[in-house]
């Protein structure tokens, strides 16, 4: 954690990108699901204890909303940052972004809708958050 965000780093590899050698769109979300993963497990959330502990509770990515601002090419290393943005009831929103070093190449803000957010995860975020 830096800063209130989770940061982390991905090498693009061959199977994520098209016929191009360019990231295809689809890898990114792939990208940030890893990176929503690993801020859960940064403050000690396992998303497997939630559902195994709370009767299936599992998240459910309900919106997104996606700037697609440059490409990443194989073999680039890529820093996932995802930050706590909004905590309610049974929904939180996170936002992403996908940088090549300073570079900003994909942006993006996601609500979830759920049942409600454990008080544990809720406090950790909570922190987290600047």
């Amino acid at each position: 954690m830096r800063d209130g965000a989770h940061v982390l780093p991905i090498r693009v590899y061959y199977e994520d990108t098209d016929f191009s050698a360019r990231v295809y769109h689809a890898s990114y979300l792939c990208f940030m699901e890893r990176g929503r993963t690993e801020l859960l497990r940064a403050v000690e959330v396992a998303q497997s204890d939630l559902h195994a502990d709370m009767n299936g509770l599992a998240f459910v990515v309900r919106k997104m909303n996606i700037d697609f601002r440059g490409g990443a090419v194989m073999d680039d290393v890529l820093a996932i940052v995802t930050r706590p943005k909004e905590m309610r009831g049974a929904s939180m929103t996170l936002a992403q972004e996908v940088r090549r070093g300073a570079e900003v190449l994909v942006a993006a803000l996601r609500g979830r809708r759920a049942v409600r957010i454990p008080g544990e995860l809720r406090a950790a975020l909570t922190v987290a958050a600047p």
